[in-house]
């Protein structure tokens, strides 16, 4: 992990027309989900600022800003856990990035394959709420 300024600090080496697009949030980050590329799984949610989505694009390995931390982090340098970037997308309001990844062992920190296994709060298979003191969706 590299510790670094704040994300709105650090200069950018991202490409100035795929900079130009991303719509950021006020600490100059945007959200970026990981998806396994051949099943569709979501595996994980983290964040990205510039420098972290041209590490990203550039090395074929999925960067981080940890906002905890407040220093990059490139997913399985400790874990062992990497994920390969297969493909990197805006959608359709450039305020969030997709990327679709190999997924070595387990994304989530927990070890878990994915962070939304463990808390599932409706089934939309059976129709049944997974806790029952959650109210209905739309309510």
């Amino acid at each position: 992990m590299t510790r670094t300024p704040p994300p709105a600090r650090h200069p950018s080496r991202l490409d100035p027309a795929i900079a130009a697009r991303l719509k950021r949030s006020a600490d100059g980050l945007v959200p970026a989900i990981a998806q396994q590329y051949d099943t569709g799984e979501v595996l994980m949610l983290g964040w990205m600022n510039d420098e972290a989505l041209h590490r990203t694009l550039t090395t074929g390995r999925c960067t981080y800003w940890s906002r905890s931390r407040q220093e990059y982090w490139v997913k399985g340098d400790t874990s062992g856990h990497v994920q390969y970037v297969k493909s990197v997308a805006l959608d359709c309001d450039a305020d969030t990035v997709l990327v679709k990844v190999d997924q070595v062992g387990a994304a989530c920190h927990t070890g878990a394959r994915t962070c939304f296994e463990a808390d599932v709060i409706k089934d939309a298979v059976s129709g049944e709420d997974a806790v029952s003191d959650v109210p209905p969706l739309g309510q």
